[in-house]
């Protein structure tokens, strides 16, 4: 069953993409001297992402340690877009102890659900190159005082808005959802009128997955109905604002939001967005430099800022980002370790950037004049460590695909207008207190 599923599921892709000038210069800065881990021929499995262009990046800078390691050839395997889905198949891959994957991406959410299965990279590090990193990334990939991760790349949800058609409108860049709402209606109301009949004021992330869990956290928090769970396990779901806040959202549905937001993940709402089929779109980084392309028909007719707030200045971003992890059933730790320290040195991070811009995990690439140069929402938005929400993954610990599967169905099943929100959050307020959460002492 496993060797099946593996054949499925996996997706060598080993041709060397094609990227700017300046990504291979960067690339080009770095150090002669690249620890491989090993002087035996070796192959090591890594698994990156199929969202946007994450998988091609990975093919190119895995090609650029091949080329300084000849001897280690790195196979890269996407994993599916849904990180719901990825997280189950690694799963299966752990449960069968597998040697056929060596290095995973893991999500920022995942070191307590995982950390069983993964290598110490305390062992392999030393103290000059962890100082790089922010120090609570650190802390999020430390389990039991193992570090099972290195930090890759962070994120924060963001609303993109195309500024062309703000001009057009004469409509400012919202900073309340209820701004946002009539902004998207007069855009969407405007270019429909002028023959666009496939215009939609704003999209985002509505399907039944983790994804869902961010967006929803993001209108939970910037309305004052707080994060799902406090650090110390209180359920905070059953409140008025946060029911608000869920209602207004599912009045988004088939309004200024297609119907069909209900089944979207990243790059369903922005292949609409890119093709200049909607006004505002919630999204991560990496969306940036592809809407920069020079065939993307939205070149230079966009910009990002904060998320709205049920009040100006009550903005919220869910944290995200990902990490390198190495399986402790890899046959070839040495070059695996080597390969993920390879990944998330300076050098490396300025090229991955420069393709995917999503946010930095060092803080010292958040004044790299280069990326600062080509993608300019790093200094205008700030250090993403000091202003996003994580998500209630530490306190819920190794619970936490549980509770964000119970809070993404909750809210999906409101969108969909299956059950109000009231009832939604009833419902799931029992249900994470039947996991062992502690209910609030008192009404909301």
């Amino acid at each position: 069953m496993l060797k099946k599923f593996v054949v499925f599921a996996l997706i060598a892709v080993m041709a060397l993409a094609v990227f700017p000038a300046s990504i291979h210069q960067a690339a080009a800065q770095s150090s002669p001297t690249v620890d491989c881990g090993t002087d035996q021929n070796v192959t090591i499995n890594v698994t990156a992402g199929s969202v946007g262009n994450e998988h091609d990046t990975v093919v190119n800078l895995a090609n650029q340690f091949m080329e300084a390691c000849p001897n280690v050839t790195v196979n890269v395997v996407a994993h599916p877009q849904s990180s719901t889905d990825t997280l189950a198949q690694y799963q299966q891959f752990f449960e069968a102890k597998s040697a056929d994957m060596d290095v995973y991406q893991i999500d920022v959410i995942w070191p307590s659900i995982l950390a069983d299965h993964l290598v110490d990279m305390n062992e392999y590090t030393d103290q000059t190159f962890l100082d790089q990193f922010y120090p609570k990334l650190l802390e999020n990939d430390t389990v039991s005082g193992r570090l099972v991760a290195l930090p890759w790349f962070a994120g924060s949800g963001m609303l993109y808005y195309r500024t062309d058609l703000l001009d057009k409108y004469k409509v400012d860049v919202p900073q309340t959802w209820a701004d946002l709402q009539t902004a998207a209606k007069t855009i969407q109301d405007g270019e429909r009128a002028d023959g666009n009949a496939d215009f939609w004021g704003f999209v985002w992330q509505g399907d039944a997955y983790e994804g869902l869990t961010c967006d929803a956290l993001e209108w939970q928090a910037s309305s004052g109905g707080g994060t799902i769970l406090t650090s110390d396990g209180t359920i905070q779901v059953n409140n008025q604002d946060t029911i608000d806040a869920f209602d207004m959202a599912a009045g988004w549905v088939g309004t200024i939001t297609p119907d069909a937001v209900l089944s979207f993940q990243e790059e369903d709402a922005r292949a609409v967005w890119q093709a200049g089929n909607a006004a505002f779109m919630r999204n991560w980084g990496y969306a940036y430099p592809l809407g920069e392309a020079s065939d993307s028909p939205i070149k230079g007719e966009f910009d990002v800022a904060p998320l709205p707030g049920k009040e100006a200045g009550m903005s919220a971003a869910t944290l995200g980002g990902w990490q390198l992890a190495v399986s402790k059933y890899s046959n070839n730790i040495p070059a695996a370790t080597a390969f993920v320290k390879w990944m998330t040195s300076y050098d490396q991070l300025v090229t991955f950037h420069l393709a995917r811009g999503e946010q930095p995990v060092m803080p010292a690439l958040y004044k790299d004049e280069t990326l600062v140069k080509a993608l300019p929402y790093l200094a205008s938005l700030g250090d993403v460590l000091n202003f996003a929400t994580p998500r209630p993954s530490v306190v819920a610990g190794a619970k936490y695909n549980d509770v964000s599967q119970a809070y993404f169905t909750a809210v999906h099943a409101v969108l969909a207008g299956d059950k109000d929100a009231a009832t939604a959050m009833s419902d799931l307020e029992l249900s994470l207190a039947d996991m062992g959460f502690t209910l609030p002492s008192s009404g909301s």
